[in-house]
């Protein structure tokens, strides 16, 4: 069905009317004169914003290159263009290096017969500054150089690179990087008078033969009778994470476990050649296109819609950038702008890839209506919603006066609710995402499906790492709290089947229940705020909750005997604070008896019975509990300074919950 689907869209979209021609990352132009002289001292580098190179619309080649020796017409990698070995020191067998020398000299010889081949048919003038070109310099022009970097020839830790001088005389590293020519400014491949029309007639020449040799049959994909059967699946597909630079293949039988009956190849589920073409075209295209799919980490999320193709950019958008605004006014009018009945009939399709070296690994296939993926993306915002800590409007202010001062612009980076930083509250750092990750994460936002209970404990474990490493900063990061309400209550609507005990749902403010854990962490976050309050809010070195979370969100009734006699210490510490201070402390320990009331009392005037240990979804309650009780601290606290600064607004003590 995915390939069918993808055979749909590139048809739909008339991605097959030019195969002849594909985007390409060029980032080198080699710029030289019509009698094929360099001009100035290197080469020139496209323009892009990261600095891997511009897209151009180029030729692309039918041949297989798999089977070594095939290069691109015009633009190719240093290996193609002259010879030279990407690695020339690598260390390989006497047979390896033999294989290698050949593939690489195929690969230069067939580069140039093209441009000889179309010269001796067109007779264009650039074509014969190529040739000139290449008779100059031979196998390797000045401007690459093989060695250590400038200035460390001596460092025997530096390794022995390429090295590429521009025109401007700088020199740089080379990586795997495409280059072209442009001759008197004009970018050869561009001519559309001459050059690509001679092109497209050499791919249909390619195509012809392959079709005249190749065997004819019923194509799986699309029904079709007396087709010609594709032997390999062409062209790779660039840009799933984990594959080869040079692309992956989502179909492949290069293995005797994937043939049967003697069939070789593609002959054990036969494809026409045109429906190959059309799902590699549709893919690449897909990933290509950041309104229809997202990378993260080792993981990309291809998505598009049969006829809207706002649905899919609308879904980019929430997925990417989902900021506060538009989440609120898509919660208030989540079809605001959209036609219901036809989002109820048109499709949406998902799939979810990674890869592992040349083949394209699916890891989910997804497919529903627009109206459905709307709603559940509805419900998933819901569910991750959270009273945050901290004043939105001032931590914007002192991000922007930040950046301000750094004499730049700001930096783009994902909003809290992006998908990306979702996944990353499960790792430290975002080359250690797990595949899986955001794969569940994205079936639960348009599957409305509930991400595994195993995703709380490496929440948990960044979390406790956090707070003693940065102490209450951590808590500016709402996102791994608002992932952690979401799994827990989607976990709890899970588990209330038939006769089975109601499990409490976390609200995104403070909730008032008798759930232990979730009131411990509650606890917890009072004796943290009576004990800043107890040194003046000028506390040294570590506090209650950096000392003791870790236990007290496991096992609560060893850390907690410890917590509750403390605690009254700092009361009398607070009661000592002035005038204000026996107030203070009446207000505080208010505050802890109506918590202490939730939990079960061995006798009156006595401490609270903790448990002896949380599981791990308990803990996750526990460290939201924590979170929301200190979040609300924080909103009453802001709204007493408000009210204080305005002079007609009666200052009343802050409320807490």
């Amino acid at each position: 069905m995915l390939l069918r689907h993808l055979y749909d869209f590139a048809k739909s979209r008339k991605l097959l009317d030019d195969l002849a021609f594909a985007p390409k990352t060029i980032r080198w132009i080699i710029p030289i004169n019509l009698e094929g002289q360099l001009i100035g001292k290197g080469v020139i580098e496209s323009e892009s914003e990261n600095k891997k190179g511009a897209e151009y619309n180029v030729p692309r080649t039918s041949l297989d290159k798999a089977v070594g020796g095939v290069a691109e017409f015009l633009t190719d990698g240093m290996t193609a263009l002259f010879k030279l070995d990407a690695d020339p020191e690598k260390k390989l067998t006497e047979k390896q290096r033999k294989d290698r020398d050949i593939n690489n000299a195929g690969k230069y010889n067939h580069f140039w017969k093209q441009i000889q081949d179309a010269f001796a048919e067109t007779s264009h003038a650039e074509l014969r500054a190529l040739i000139a070109f290449h008779e100059q310099v031979q196998d390797k022009p000045a401007f690459f150089r093989w060695g250590k970097a400038r200035g460390k020839e001596d460092e025997p830790n530096e390794k022995f690179r390429w090295w590429l001088t521009l025109s401007s005389g700088e020199e740089v590293r080379l990586g795997p990087e495409n280059f072209t020519f442009q001759v008197n400014g004009n970018l050869t491949f561009s001519d559309e008078d001459t050059i690509r029309p001679w092109w497209r007639k050499i791919y249909a020449q390619e195509i012809a033969k392959k079709e005249t040799d190749a065997t004819h049959g019923i194509c799986l994909v699309t029904g079709a009778e007396n087709v010609t059967v594709a032997k390999t699946h062409m062209p790779k597909i660039k840009g799933v994470p984990g594959t080869q630079a040079f692309g992956a293949a989502i179909v492949s039988y290069d293995k005797p476990a994937f043939t049967s009956y003697g069939f070789d190849q593609s002959l054990n589920a036969p494809v026409s050649t045109d429906a190959v073409s059309a799902y590699c075209t549709a893919l690449g295209h897909i990933l290509n296109d950041e309104n229809m799919s997202l990378s993260i980490g080792n993981t990309v999320l291809c998505f598009w819609a049969r006829q809207s193709p706002d649905a899919a950019s609308f879904m980019a958008r929430m997925l990417k950038k989902p900021d506060p605004k538009s989440v609120a006014d898509f919660l208030k009018n989540p079809w605001a702008g959209v036609d219901r009945h036809a989002a109820a009939l048109d499709s949406f399709y998902s799939v979810t890839l990674s890869g592992n070296a040349g083949r394209i690994v699916v890891r989910h296939w997804m497919q529903m209506t627009v109206e459905n993926a709307r709603e559940n993306f509805e419900k998933w915002f819901k569910d991750l919603e959270i009273v945050s800590i901290g004043d939105p409007e001032i931590m914007e202010r002192a991000k922007k006066k930040k950046v301000a001062d750094a004499g730049g612009p700001a930096k783009e980076t994902s909003p809290p609710l992006a998908l990306f930083r979702l996944a990353c509250t499960t790792v430290r750092e975002a080359k250690d995402l797990q595949a899986d990750v955001p794969a569940q994460l994205y079936r639960a936002a348009l599957e409305n499906d509930a991400p595994s209970k195993l995703l709380i404990k490496p929440i948990l474990h960044r979390l406790e790492v956090d707070l003693i490493k940065y102490g209450p900063k951590t808590l500016l990061n709402s996102n791994r709290f608002s992932l952690l309400r979401l799994i827990l209550n989607r976990q709890a609507r899970k588990d209330n089947g038939e006769g089975k005990e109601a499990v409490m749902e976390i609200e995104p403010g403070v909730c008032q229940t008798h759930d232990a854990a979730y009131n411990c962490g509650r606890l917890l976050a009072v004796f943290d705020d009576l004990q800043m309050a107890a040194h003046d809010y000028k506390l040294e070195g570590p506090g209650v909750v950096e000392r003791y979370y870790g236990t007290a969100s496991s096992s609560p009734n060893s850390a907690f005997g410890i917590l509750w006699r403390l605690h009254q210490h700092h009361l009398r510490k607070v009661s000592r604070q002035g005038n204000k201070g026996p107030a203070k402390e009446a207000a505080i320990k208010r505050r802890i008896g109506e918590i202490a009331s939730l939990f079960p009392q061995r006798a009156p005037m006595q401490p609270p019975e903790f448990p002896r240990t949380f599981t791990l979804v308990e803990q996750g309650r526990f460290a939201l509990g924590f979170y929301q009780q200190k979040a609300a601290d924080d909103a009453a606290r802001r709204e007493y300074r408000n009210n204080k600064k305005n002079e007609d607004v009666p200052v009343s003590e802050p409320k807490t919950v």
